[in-house]
């Protein structure tokens, strides 16, 4: 499919715009920060799988993982749940990279990435455990911020649980992933947009 790339509401991730306007209709329009809720509109008007290679723009913070413009491809299909979205990513990268190099194995920077599936799956709970001996699963809000006191992170008093258990994992576990890895069961409030898993309400 192909999405508006100026959008009168911009949405789909938590990220600053950039703004123009439009001369004709004398109005303020936004270069998406994200083509996902059009794809999502075509699910619920009756498409059963869509796909679109698109530009994506965000009007914030550049460093060497985030560029103000940059190209994703994105994937929606009706019916299916995350474990169906991870086999059909690991079977796509794997033919990709056989496709490309002739092999599963290659070489980015100093490491030697192997795309063969299937890929590992971890929640982000165990792999915070894994990687500081510490179950936060069941933790409230002020016992995370403990947790972060304790791990020398610093966080902000606005940062509620869900943004307390990001942290952790990014300063603590994130790192420590070289190869493909699928980070499973992210804390609800960081993905409003997702269904609940069956295991846990709050993930």
């Amino acid at each position: 499919m192909e999405t508006p790339i100026l959008q009168p509401i911009p949405g789909g991730a938590a990220a600053r715009p950039f703004i123009t306007h439009h001369n004709t209709l004398d109005m303020p329009l936004y270069l998406r920060i994200a083509n996902e809720l059009y794809l999502k509109r075509l699910i619920v008007g009756g498409f059963e799988g869509v796909y679109e290679f698109a530009k994506d723009f965000r009007n914030e913070g550049m460093d060497r993982t985030h560029n103000p413009e940059f190209t994703v491809m994105e994937m929606y299909v009706a019916y299916k749940d995350y474990e169906w979205m991870m086999n059909a990513t690991e079977t796509l990268l794997e033919k990709v990279a056989m496709a490309l190099h002739g092999t599963t194995e290659v070489p980015v920077g100093d490491n030697i990435i192997n795309f063969k599936a299937p890929f590992r799956r971890v929640t982000m709970y165990e792999a915070i455990q894994e990687h500081t001996g510490i179950d936060i699963s069941n933790m409230n809000e002020d016992q995370l911020r403990d947790t972060c006191r304790s791990l020398g992170i610093h966080v902000e008093p606005s940062m509620g649980k869900g943004k307390l258990v990001d942290e952790i994992f990014g300063a603590k576990a994130e790192g420590h992933y070289i190869q493909p890895t699928f980070i499973t069961d992210y804390p609800v409030e960081m993905s409003p947009l997702t269904k609940n898993t069956v295991a846990n309400p709050d993930w």
